[in-house]
């Protein structure tokens, strides 16, 4: 049995939810978000308990992977509406930036021309404006939005514009990522 399948989905009161057919759709104070879920699984409204409910019909290989995916595709979308999600960014390198000039983001992370990339509908960019930065403290930048795909798929090609490279530490990361250093060439002349 799928435990994260069974579990209801409790809807906060800022939060409505529109069922119309395989069609769910949720609204809040961050944004809506509509989704259409697959014939075999089955969405229903507990209005006792201000819940939805996620439900396969059989115990068929295609309706045991589809229900848990479909309850945590759905769960995501109200936390999304109700209080979004963000994805902190840092750059860390001499020189590298982030600037944002309305609805393109520029990031210059050591290459001949600074990385552009569109924000995409429904996704905010803040860059924080540290002016006394020092040598060590990298410039940050914060992806938010109420659908966590999109927010997830922002971040990852804009960390791909210079992924961290291992030698240094140079490159745009995760706020808490940790990078697995390596130890550079030894010098030719040092060992013996």
């Amino acid at each position: 049995m799928s435990r994260v399948g069974n579990k209801p989905i409790h809807v906060p009161d800022a939060v409505k939810v529109t069922l119309s057919g395989r069609e769910v759709s949720v609204e809040g104070p961050k944004g809506k978000l509509v989704f259409e879920h697959h014939e075999v699984i089955a969405v229903c409204e507990d209005n006792e308990n201000k819940c939805l409910l996620v439900q396969r019909p059989n115990n068929e290989r295609l309706s045991r992977s589809l229900h848990g995916t479909t309850r945590s595709l759905i769960a995501n979308m109200v936390e999304g509406v109700a209080n979004g999600f963000e994805r902190k960014l840092e750059l860390y390198g001499v020189g590298y930036s982030a600037t944002l000039n309305g609805r393109k983001l520029s990031l210059v992370c050591g290459r001949a021309n600074p990385a552009e990339l569109m924000v995409p509908d429904g996704i905010e960019v803040e860059v924080s404006m540290a002016q006394s930065r020092g040598d060590n403290d990298p410039a940050r930048f914060v992806v938010r939005g109420c659908d966590k795909q999109k927010v997830g798929q922002f971040a990852a090609q804009c960390r791909s514009a210079r992924k961290p490279e291992p030698y240094k530490g140079k490159g745009i990361r995760y706020a808490g990522e940790r990078i697995i250093r390596k130890v550079g060439k030894a010098f030719a002349g040092a060992g013996g």
